[in-house]
């Protein structure tokens, strides 16, 4: 099985817009994954690190990325292609709920 990096996107309004029911599918289907053993969480602040010719480790607060909105959460997924993965997030919060997922293939 390949690995995936997720990153959900969203925000409160698009999560608020979305019936409650497909709200509530989107969380049982995380439920599932997490019990099948899948890494997942809810993004905090983020903070960048630098550590050029590592010579000095400097910090900043904030996300490197920029996107129309906000992080939301990550998951590594294991799947035996995109398409599988792609069919997994499909099902997520982050993507019913008016926002979108980023899949990532892990390479070797």
């Amino acid at each position: 099985m390949a690995k995936f990096m997720t990153i959900g996107y969203g925000d409160q309004a698009g999560y608020e817009r979305t019936n409650q029911a497909v709200r509530d599918a989107a969380h049982e289907h995380d439920a599932r994954l997490r019990e099948r053993g899948v890494e997942m969480g809810i993004a905090g602040p983020p903070v960048q690190v630098r550590n050029h010719d590592a010579a000095e480790v400097t910090t900043e607060r904030g996300s490197f990325m920029s996107a129309s909105l906000p992080v939301a959460g990550f998951a590594v997924i294991e799947a035996a292609t995109l398409e599988e993965a792609i069919d997994i997030v499909s099902r997520t919060p982050c993507a019913v709920a008016h926002g979108v997922v980023d899949v990532w293939p892990l390479q070797d």
